[in-house]
Order: C-alpha cells, then sequence, then structure tokens
C-alpha cells in the first residue's frame, strides 16, 4: 500500500475489507461496518442493557436482536442471486473473517429446514466470561435462527445442545422449524407481568434508552489523540442543544488533560446544518482558544461554505481545509513536524 493513499483493501481469507479516509467509511463485503472493542465498549453496552432492563429481559432483548439483524444477513446474501447451499458454505467464512469466532455449520438440510451450527471462541461467549456468566447467550443462536429463517423462507427456531460457557469445547446450536418467534416471546413476557410491573418495565425502558443515549453521544463523537499536541473529533450527524453542549462541555474537561496546541474539528458527516449549529460551532472555537487549542475545521462541503459565508461568521482566520489528512498536515507544519518514511 503507498502511504500517500486515502483508499486501502485488503482481502482476507476471501473476505473484503476496504476504507476511504477521504469518505471517513470503513466496509466489509461492501457494505458500511465499524469497529468496537468487545471486552471495553460492547461490553459496557451489553452492561448497560442489563443494568436497565434486568437479566431476564435483557436477554429476551439480544435474542431478538440477533434474530432480526440474521433476518438482514439473509436478505443481504439473497440478493446476490447466489445459490442458497453456496450462500450457507460461504457463510462460516464470512463470521471467521469479521471477528464472530470460528463457525462451523455441522450439517443443513434446506428440504426439513434444519441446521446444526457450532461457534467457537465468539464475541458473545468472550463478553459472557468477563461478565462471569454461567449460561449461554442469547445473541448468537437468535442471529443464526434469523439467518436461517430467511435462507429456509420459515419461521426457524433453536437448541442449544453444548455451551462452551458452561465448558464445553464449543457451544452448538439445532435449528429446526417452529412456530417460536421472538415477538410471540416479548408476548408472553408481557402477559405474565401485572399491570404494576408493565408501568415499572416503562420506566426501565425509559432509563435505559436515556443509558444508551449517552453511551450513543459518547462514541458518536469520540476524541482521537493523534499525536501529543494534536486531536481530531469528528462530528458526526445532527447537533441539537443537549448534544452540543454535552460535546463542548466533555472536550473543554479534557483539553487540559492532553495538552493539545491543535484540536481538529472534522465536519464530514456532519447532518442538519442551521444557524444554531453554526453559532454553536463558533462558540466551541472560542471556549477552545481559550484553553490555548487552536481549532481547525476539514471536511468542509461547499454547502457548509456558503452557510458560513451568509450566516455572516467573522471567524475567517480559522485554517480549512477540505479533507482530514490537510489538517493534519498543517497542525504537524504549525509544530515544526513532519510524517517521514521509516529508514
Amino acid at each position: 500500500m503507498e502511504t500517500k493513499s486515502s483508499k486501502y483493501e485488503i482481502n482476507v481469507n476471501g473476505s473484503l475489507f476496504d476504507w476511504d479516509l477521504d469518505d471517513a467509511t470503513f466496509r466489509f463485503e461492501n457494505d458500511d461496518v465499524v469497529v468496537f472493542w468487545v471486552n471495553t465498549a460492547f461490553k459496557t453496552l451489553l452492561d448497560s442493557i442489563e443494568e436497565i432492563s434486568g437479566e431476564e429481559s435483557a436477554k429476551l432483548v439480544l435474542e431478538t436482536a440477533g434474530y432480526r439483524t440474521g433476518k438482514i444477513v439473509s436478505k443481504f446474501y439473497l440478493e446476490s442471486d447466489k445459490e442458497k447451499e453456496d450462500i450457507i458454505n460461504h457463510l462460516p467464512n464470512i463470521y471467521l473473517t469479521a471477528g464472530w469466532g470460528k463457525t462451523d455449520i455441522v450439517s443443513f438440510c434446506l428440504e426439513e429446514k434444519k441446521a446444526i451450527v457450532r461457534v467457537n471462541s465468539g464475541w458473545e461467549y468472550k463478553i459472557n466470561i468477563a461478565q462471569k456468566k454461567k449460561t449461554e447467550g442469547t445473541f448468537l443462536p437468535g442471529h443464526w435462527a434469523g439467518v436461517l429463517s430467511g435462507l429456509f423462507e420459515t419461521n426457524i427456531w433453536y437448541k442449544v445442545r453444548q455451551s462452551q460457557v458452561q465448558g464445553d469445547q464449543y457451544s452448538e446450536y439445532e435449528f429446526f422449524e417452529s412456530e417460536i418467534t421472538p415477538s410471540q416471546n416479548i408476548s408472553a413476557m408481557i402477559k405474565e407481568r401485572t399491570q404494576s410491573s408493565q408501568k415499572e418495565l416503562e420506566k426501565e425502558i425509559a432509563e435505559q434508552t436515556r443509558v444508551l443515549s449517552e453511551i450513543i453521544k459518547e462514541i458518536s463523537s469520540p476524541i482521537i489523540p493523534v499525536i501529543d499536541s494534536i486531536l481530531v473529533i469528528p462530528l458526526v450527524g445532527r447537533y441539537e442543544e443537549l448534544r452540543a453542549e454535552e460535546l463542548l462541555n466533555r472536550t473543554l474537561l479534557n483539553l487540559p488533560r492532553y495538552k493539545a496546541e491543535y484540536l481538529i474539528l472534522d465536519l464530514t458527516a456532519l447532518k442538519g446544518v442551521d444557524q444554531y449549529t453554526l453559532d454553536f460551532l463558533k462558540k466551541f472555537v472560542r471556549a477552545a482558544s481559550l484553553l490555548g487549542s487552536n481549532c481547525i475545521f476539514v471536511g468542509i462541503s461547499p454547502e457548509l461554505s456558503l452557510q458560513i459565508i451568509e450566516s455572516g461568521n467573522k471567524e475567517t482566520q480559522i485554517p480549512c481545509f477540505s479533507i482530514l489528512q490537510q489538517g493534519i498536515t498543517h497542525a504537524l507544519d504549525q509544530l515544526g513536524l513532519e510524517i517521514s518514511p521509516k529508514r
């Protein structure tokens, strides 16, 4: 790969990964993906769901989420016009290269709508071990039930035959045609609860939503140290008052710790820019300057440039660049640094 290129790709055992740094995209098998740290960020997300909704409800949430994402996977591959048998044989490699663990489809029968799937060292197993769980997780078997429901064109459910969490060499799931669905499981749970418990559940869901929103806000605008003295903050989506103030406060609290001389704001994925957003950017720049950090804008589109000019924004001395690489290069130059090939 050339060091000056903004596009990279690698074929891992037949699975294609590619990055486009200009567009800030990471794709796997020609579709957008995102990377999570399993035993930290993703474990925190699952812990939060369980903490708010309770262990039993969390199992059902994960099982349902797994099933629905599995249906999406089957739809994606069915649209490729490949034979179902070829798709099923290809899937273990996809999940292996994607970091989901070593998956083996031990057997399957399209006519009888049956299959047996083994998973060794899957991501859910790793999280369950970190959580000190003693029972098999529900996301992965639910996910494969969704995948096979789409491929077999009928409702498929599962039974856990072996569990790596409980000490077996691997987890093994048996899949078969069934009337059981995640929706029915949800309905059954609701029927078992009294009116008072339903109200309590609504409170728990509201709190769960709040906590998940906090997590999403945390990971949607991360503070990324490039090197000492240079930070990058990608602004993603829309920024209403609450989200904007949260980002501003979190950034200002962290700037002294990082001792950042240059703060690069990547506006590539900024959406729904209005007068409030423009005023927020102006406020952000002034607040950062009070702490000794110089701001740089990157990823400014022609439309956003016009909006800034038409708004009468006088912050004209802020360096602006079209791509992140140019912004980092400018900051390095101002610091008297440069990136050179290793000798």
